[in-house]
């Protein structure tokens, strides 16, 4: 059977994400879909809108036929682990393609910057340097430096200010970086770019614009026509059931305890924490009731707001520069759930896989997958409601979905 992978968050699974999912199938010619997908903290350092297990029925429900979990070392990193996290478990299931959505939406101009960038590391790696020590932001500071380094060239090239380009760059170097075979496809994003609002004329927005209107309204008849119709009843049984969603306002009486738990010192020992950001950090935390006035204080040109919720995620969740030193690869496999035809798949590539396939946890002691169910259990803690309270622990017993 011939897989595709796709690399995906889901939150939540849209008409666009649809769109993605049947034309990679059709792109690819494919007889199986396989998602690696984020668990429940995200890559730009935010908690999940809902958990992965009511994302992983969306997806299934949809059309994927295997949902693996990206752990949460690479889940919450920056875009460049985050894409080796990824491929590297889609190669590991033996896909022979994957399939990213990006602004380009053709392959041509990814190969080109990926061969600029490769015969020009040197001097790209200095500029970047050389910017950073200006004060701007790293991805500023990217931006700028590839700027210079692309001023002589003829061929097209990507515009790496676009998020989904970004992405697409980072899979496709890890795709060479570490020789593996599966080979890349991209197609055009339409309509909403990722950071766009919802548009009351459109069926398609960003998943940004989608929660921005869930966590805004706290309903979701609003959203409903952006969303398939398995999605929207998923989303339906979650609020029926949690009353509440995912959001750092949610967890903020939680987050501002654990850092004024903490010394200063304390806090720079989280991974991402750097120059001096604990002192920002924890002075902010003293002052600030409220989660977004406390980002505003501590946010400047040098770090972006999503640094900063990938530091803000790692003390949240207790994960230390030391602990990030230890990640070099993905360790095991872990599906959260499968279609029939995804069994089917699995059953026969089970034998030939090159790492372990998880699928009790308790049996497991392998230290990032103990960091997956520790940052399932805050999650839970974090959403404050008696549902979420009960499911703490619930990582060792629930089972990957058969649908």
């Amino acid at each position: 059977m011939k897989a595709t992978g796709i690399v995906v968050e889901y939150n939540p699974f849209h008409n666009g994400h649809l769109h993605h999912l049947n034309q990679s199938r059709q792109k690819t010619n494919c007889e199986v879909v396989i998602a690696v997908m984020s668990g429940n903290f995200l890559q730009r350092g935010e908690p999940a809108l809902v958990d992965k297990w009511s994302r992983t029925k969306m997806a299934l429900k949809a059309g994927v036929d295997i949902v693996i979990e990206l752990p949460y070392a690479f889940a919450t990193a920056q875009a460049t682990d985050f894409a080796k996290g990824a491929i590297l478990l889609l190669d590991a299931m033996k896909c022979e393609s994957f399939c990213f959505g990006s602004e380009e939406g053709t392959l041509n101009a990814f190969q080109h910057t990926y061969s600029l960038l490769s015969s020009k590391k040197e001097e790209y790696n200095t500029a970047i340097s050389n910017f950073m020590k200006q004060g701007v932001s790293y991805p500023k500071a990217l931006n700028e430096a590839y700027k210079l380094v692309s001023l002589e060239s003829t061929q097209p090239l990507l515009d790496l200010t676009q998020p989904n380009n970004i992405l697409g760059y980072h899979y496709l170097e890890a795709t060479k970086l570490f020789n593996t075979s599966i080979q890349p496809e991209t197609i055009q994003r339409i309509v909403a770019n990722y950071h766009e609002d919802a548009q009351v004329d459109e069926t398609i927005a960003s998943a940004t614009g989608i929660r921005k209107l869930i966590l805004d309204n706290q309903h979701l008849e609003e959203v409903q026509k952006f969303l398939p119709e398995s999605s929207f009843q998923q989303l339906t049984e979650w609020t029926n059931t949690h009353h509440t969603f995912g959001s750092w306002d949610r967890f903020w009486p939680l987050l501002r305890f654990t850092i004024l738990r903490h010394s200063k010192e304390q806090l720079a020992n989280y991974a991402e924490v750097t120059e001096g950001m604990e002192n920002a950090i924890w002075n902010a935390a003293v002052k600030c009731e409220q989660f977004e006035t406390f980002m505003h204080t501590i946010k400047s040109k040098r770090y972006t707001w999503t640094r900063i919720q990938r530091m803000l995620t790692h003390i949240f969740t207790g994960f230390t520069w030391e602990q990030l030193a230890e990640v070099n690869f993905p360790t095991y496999l872990r599906p959260l759930g499968m279609s029939k035809n995804g069994q089917t798949y699995l059953n026969s590539i089970k034998k030939d896989l090159q790492l372990p396939l998880v699928s009790r946890v308790a049996a497991s002691k392998d230290p990032l997958l103990q960091m997956d169910i520790k940052a399932a259990n805050l999650y839970y803690a974090g959403l404050q409601s008696t549902i979420s309270h009960q499911m703490i622990g619930s990582d060792y017993s629930t089972k990957p979905i058969i649908y």
